[in-house]
């Protein structure tokens, strides 16, 4: 059983060599590294509050907000609120500021395949 390759990607391994070094790609993963970077500390430092809080803030955090629903309930479903917002905002960014170039990156590299 032999192994065929599209027509329209590159076997040679210097066609991706050559995309990672050039300008476009480099925007490409500093874009990327501009939301990535900033969204996972911020999700950090707001998950290291949650814990930080629970383990000695307990007066506060058992603070009833509406019947037995503490504090520390609502900042727990607040989590997944965030996981949830961050996704989207990442589908979002990605949709228009990455997926565009790296369309484009792949199209360049396709055509310059097929010549």
């Amino acid at each position: 059983m032999t192994t065929q390759v599209s027509p329209t990607v590159p076997s040679d391994p210097q066609t991706y060599v050559a995309v990672q070094s050039s300008p476009e790609f480099a925007g490409l993963r500093k874009a990327l590294r501009g939301f990535i970077f900033p969204m996972t500390v911020a999700f950090f430092i707001w998950y290291a509050l949650y814990v930080v809080m629970s383990a000695y803030a307990r007066d506060f955090m058992g603070t009833k907000v509406v019947g037995n629903i503490n504090v520390a309930i609502v900042f727990g479903l607040l989590q997944f609120v965030t996981t949830f917002l961050i996704a989207w905002l990442y589908s979002r960014f990605a949709s228009s500021k990455l997926d565009p170039v790296a369309d484009q990156i792949r199209h360049e590299m396709e055509s310059g395949a097929a010549k």
